[in-house]
């Protein structure tokens, strides 16, 4: 029993390999060529196989198909080099699915990184690409750490603090390491309380959110999710309540310097025009160890610094002390072992698009 059967009646597992190809088939089905159309189905299933469902397949109906329908993202469009400089790189990403474009941009950066130490890419135009998370792990695939920064276009969802107008998107980032034997180290988080996804989720299920997520023109707490969307209520940052609000507001700026305002993004602010994300703008940045140091002894270290974070004493015994990432590999893996778990509604939704596309839906594990 894990922590994913805590309402298996409102559950499904299907096939974790059946549910990459299904998810692949539907970006096919939308002319995506098929290499990109598998990162992009790799990409989206991050965030339901580690148990991020906020940033999975819930939002395929309503991010991602919607992008390539409208057109907004051209399904075959090819992001251009506008800079190169060696160890720095510039792209126009032209409106490219996100999903695969960002991985594509950590790929390049590792490769810099080999020959340079790191590796900086730098992309404007962009579109949403799920889980940042996602994109930071594939330095790490190269012995490498991964940095992935985003800003979120012209969206503008959360106002500084003392602000009476909304100014910034959830502005997420990601760092991911090596852990020398232990699963690696991923930190993926929204610079706001919580990401979007979390209060639309919650809205879908028709449950209250925790007092700190969201607060009113007043900056009175609200705790009804759907009031997000009526324009009632507007999410808080990161360290609110409590008076640390300027540090996540702080964090949210970082990212728009460096995942916009460097590659020439679209910006929250200043206000102009619809707040819409569109013209995002990210960064990627891979580091090499390897670089600086002997390998086997960054491998060490790592195993050592994070050995050493598993094996605090817990506070309650059955309740181990982790660190980012853990939780999400041990999801992962029971995924892959005994199917990723799907909410009956998103299962539906799925169902709905493959009788739309003449595709088959996966069946239960």
């Amino acid at each position: 029993m894990t922590d994913l059967d805590t309402a298996p009646a409102t559950r499904v597992r299907v096939p974790h390999d059946a549910l990459l190809d299904f998810t692949t088939a539907v970006f096919t089905a939308h002319h995506v060529p098929p290499t990109r159309a598998r990162a992009a189905a790799e990409a989206l299933c991050h965030g339901d196989i580690t148990g991020t469902d906020s940033h999975g397949l819930a939002n395929l109906t309503r991010i991602y198909l919607p992008l390539l329908e409208s057109g907004r993202s051209p399904a075959d469009a090819e992001p251009k080099v506008l800079a190169d400089r060696g160890a720095t790189v510039l792209l126009d990403a032209a409106g490219a699915l996100g999903l695969w474009q960002a991985g594509e941009a950590m790929d390049l950066a590792a490769r810099r990184a080999a020959d340079y130490g790191v590796g900086l890419v730098s992309v404007r135009g962009a579109t949403h690409f799920g889980c940042a998370g996602h994109h930071a792990l594939r330095a790490v695939a190269h012995g490498m750490i991964g940095v992935v920064a985003a800003n979120c276009g012209h969206q503008r969802i959360a106002r500084p603090p003392r602000g009476r107008a909304p100014m910034l998107g959830t502005n997420p980032l990601s760092v991911a390491a090596p852990a020398g034997g232990h699963p690696p180290f991923v930190l993926d988080m929204s610079t706001t309380a919580v990401p979007t996804g979390k209060v639309r989720a919650a809205a879908r299920a028709g449950e209250p959110v925790p007092a700190g997520w969201l607060a009113d023109d007043r900056g009175e707490p609200v705790t009804d999710p759907a009031r997000f969307d009526s324009g009632e209520a507007h999410l808080t940052w990161l360290g609110a309540p409590g008076g640390g609000e300027y540090k996540g507001f702080g964090l949210g700026l970082m990212v728009e310097v460096l995942a916009a305002l460097v590659p020439g993004a679209g910006l929250g602010p200043p206000a102009a025009g619809p707040a819409a994300d569109d013209d995002i703008g990210f960064l990627v940045l891979a580091v090499a160890p390897a670089a600086v140091r002997e390998p086997a002894g960054f491998h060490r270290d790592a195993d050592a610094l994070f050995g050493a974070v598993l094996d605090c004493p817990p506070v309650e015994l059955g309740e181990p002390v982790t660190y980012p990432g853990w939780p999400e590999a041990r999801r992962a893996a029971d995924a892959a072992a005994r199917g990723v778990p799907l909410t009956l509604a998103l299962y539906g939704e799925l169902g709905e698009v493959a009788d739309r596309l003449g595709l088959a839906l996966p069946g239960e594990c």
